[in-house]
């Protein structure tokens, strides 16, 4: 049997610049060239505020975890919750005959009809193909069905 090394540690990011991995740098420099703009926009007091905002929200974004996943896959839950209702009410004044119109429609599209054969259209069939094809109706009529004899 052959022996294979599985991989641990799979969740660990690779380190980029001493603890920085690729993820959190580039967050940082987003934040950075967003400082950039804002000192360039406002005064001085405001690029402050700012600036100091960005700080947090990039260490908050590069550094926190929230049950071991980055802070990102909180915040992207988050709005898919939102986005959901919260409360899910069951109407069950639906219209008996309306669910009934649906049932018969959804079942006459979906559902193939199949052919049931009575116990004498059995015996016809099973002769028919005992004899491949050479068996004719007792009432003279040419059979519907026709086997292959290859």
């Amino acid at each position: 049997m052959q022996q294979f090394t599985v991989p641990q540690f799979i969740d660990v990011e690779s380190k980029i610049i001493g603890p920085i991995t690729a993820r959190q740098f580039i967050i940082f420099l987003v934040a950075t060239v967003l400082g950039g703009v804002a000192y360039l926009a406002f005064d001085f007091q405001l690029f402050a505020t700012v600036g100091i905002f960005l700080i947090i929200i990039a260490g908050v974004f590069a550094f926190l975890k929230i049950n071991g996943r980055p802070f990102h896959f909180f915040v992207l839950n988050l709005i898919q919750t939102l986005k959901k209702p919260a409360l899910r009410v069951w109407n069950h004044k639906f219209s008996k005959d309306l669910e009934t119109e649906i049932i018969n429609i959804e079942y006459k599209e979906q559902i193939p009809r199949k052919e049931f054969f009575d116990k004498s259209r059995l015996t016809e069939l099973s002769l028919v193909v005992d004899t491949k094809g050479q068996y004719q109706n007792e009432e003279d009529e040419p059979s519907d069905i026709q086997i292959d004899p290859s």
